[in-house]
């Protein structure tokens, strides 16, 4: 079910899908049985740096689904729920409308990647939804709702209800990789990973925390070569193993959110492990000058993208130097 981009690390962990490509299949299938009628077994799901997922469906009577399977990352709480969709032709020109079924959840509080309103399919899953469907359906105007059975519930172990998404899961997924939480192993992954770029030659190495970061990543530097890693939460491991291998520079980009824990000394950046985020942005806004009031309403944010709209409206944009 995972792509050639395991293939070779595949004697160490196992990796799964995501939500987001699980509801890619999901839509994929039911536009193949729209369209002509057909009812496939599997499909084949391109993420979008082109790698390909071959993806087991399943069919109901009105809906599509595919269950989760988040490879050696037991402790994901979605694996094994399963991802529904269903796809409707509507009225307009070539236009596509995500809805939420049950279990997924809508955002109601502002600085996410989408607006106060929407369904919380993340921008990338929309993405590689749509492509898979057009792949199918080019032109029609479709209605296309994700469901997950018994979301609301699971949703509680997860930060949504704390993110002001309410009603269910996200759906995620930059890469459509999971990568276990087994933390042996992926440790060991990382290193396997650090000395194949070593043994290419690189002394300096690019590290970012996900999918994102390292698209943007080369996007910003114009980097097509293999000197970029992505660390997950373990910034502090990879630099440790970086300096011991003997690489001689490196660039960390991310989210502010991350490098606001590496700013304050935190080198496992999980949520479970280490914080500080706002307390650290506080603090260098207190040393230049911001006020109690303005540093109070950015302590109270709910997210870091919401302290960084805060942080540019009152005008301390400095602090980020």
């Amino acid at each position: 079910m995972c792509c050639d981009e395991c293939d070779s690390l595949w004697n160490v962990i196992n990796y799964g899908i995501s939500t987001g490509i699980c509801a890619a299949a999901a839509s994929k299938a039911y536009a193949i049985y729209l369209l002509n009628h057909e009812i496939p077994e599997f499909v084949t799901i391109k993420n979008l740096q082109g790698h390909e997922f071959f993806v087991k469906v399943f069919k109901h009577d009105d809906c599509f689904s595919v269950i989760k399977d988040s490879g050696d990352d037991k402790g994901d709480v979605t694996n094994g729920a399963e991802i529904l969709s269903r796809i409707e032709f509507i009225e307009g020109e070539n236009n596509i409308i995500f809805c939420a079924g049950e279990g997924v959840g809508i955002i109601t509080l502002p600085g996410l990647k989408l607006p106060v309103g929407e369904p919380a399919i993340n921008p990338v899953p929309r993405e590689i939804i749509t492509r898979s469907v057009r792949e199918i359906i080019p032109h029609k105007s479709l209605r296309i709702t994700i469901s997950i059975p018994n979301g609301e519930n699971i949703s509680k172990k997860t930060y949504n209800p704390r993110l002001g998404i309410i009603g269910g899961l996200s759906i995620l997924g930059t890469t459509g990789i999971v990568k276990p939480m087994n933390e042996k192993a992926l440790l060991d992954s990382l290193t396997l990973e650090l000395s194949m770029i070593y043994s290419l030659g690189f002394r300096k190495i690019y590290i970012t925390f996900a999918g994102t970061g390292e698209n943007f990543t080369r996007s910003l530097f114009g980097i097509n070569e293999k000197n970029i890693i992505q660390s997950g939460n373990y910034i502090g491991h990879v630099l440790d193993e970086a300096l011991r291998l003997g690489f001689i520079h490196a660039v960390i980009i991310g989210h502010p959110g991350k490098l606001l824990k590496v700013s304050a000394g935190n080198f496992n950046t999980h949520s479970k492990i280490s914080d500080g985020r706002l307390e650290s942005l506080c603090t260098q806004l207190a040393i230049i000058g911001a006020n109690k009031e303005i540093i109070t309403k950015i302590y109270r944010s709910n997210t870091t993208n919401q302290a960084i709209d805060l942080v540019n409206f009152y005008g301390f944009n400095q602090v980020w130097n």
